[in-house]
């Protein structure tokens, strides 16, 4: 992970810690009233209570959140342009971190999550009630946002079209999540 590159000059390791960092200064803002240390566009929904009630517990959001592309360097695919592309890395990932670390509850659950960690941003209208019902749903969205926000400089900066693009998918799913979270929790 540390000697392959996500991008150009950032390993997969690094992004990993990227987005764990992005996610905590945003839990410490909302949970601790903290002050934000890097760039953010804030959804409305953002602050909902029930979004982090429902989020898993920080150790395996940790564990996730880093570990969450490990199997990107056996998807590496470089094209004839020299553009890399990591086909199918989400499932490669579960498997190379359940092939690496021992079966128990936590690591079934992280293994879980990294397979699941593109399908936020792949999220259709058709599946988003689907995806509510998930335990993992507040986590994965919580995670989302974060990785936008990690990966902001890649598109050119929260103000790139690029990022908006991503936000304005992100921000719609989460308005559907959020919504079905607050009334599952009435």
């Amino acid at each position: 992970m540390q000697s392959c590159e996500q991008t150009q000059g950032m390993s997969i390791y690094q992004h990993g810690v990227s987005v764990n960092d992005y996610f905590h200064d945003l839990y410490n803002h909302i949970i601790h009233k903290e002050q934000l240390k890097f760039e953010w566009k804030l959804p409305d929904w953002i602050y909902e209570s029930s979004l982090w009630k429902n989020a898993l517990p920080l150790k395996i959001i940790n564990e996730y959140q880093i570990f969450h592309d490990c199997g990107k360097p056996f998807a590496l695919s470089i094209d004839e342009d020299g553009k890399r592309h990591f086909p199918n890395h989400a499932e490669i990932s579960k498997n190379t971190w359940l092939q690496y670390n021992n079966v128990t509850d936590d690591n079934i659950q992280i293994a879980d999550l990294i397979g699941m960690d593109m399908d936020i941003h792949l999220l259709k209208d058709t599946g988003i009630d689907e995806f509510c019902k998930r335990n993992e749903a507040a986590t994965l969205l919580l995670t989302g946002l974060a990785e936008i926000h990690s990966n902001a400089s890649m598109f050119g900066g929260i103000e790139s079209i690029s990022f908006k693009t991503k936000f304005k998918s992100i921000n719609k799913r989460g308005k559907k999540i959020t919504t079905y979270l607050m009334e599952k929790s009435q």
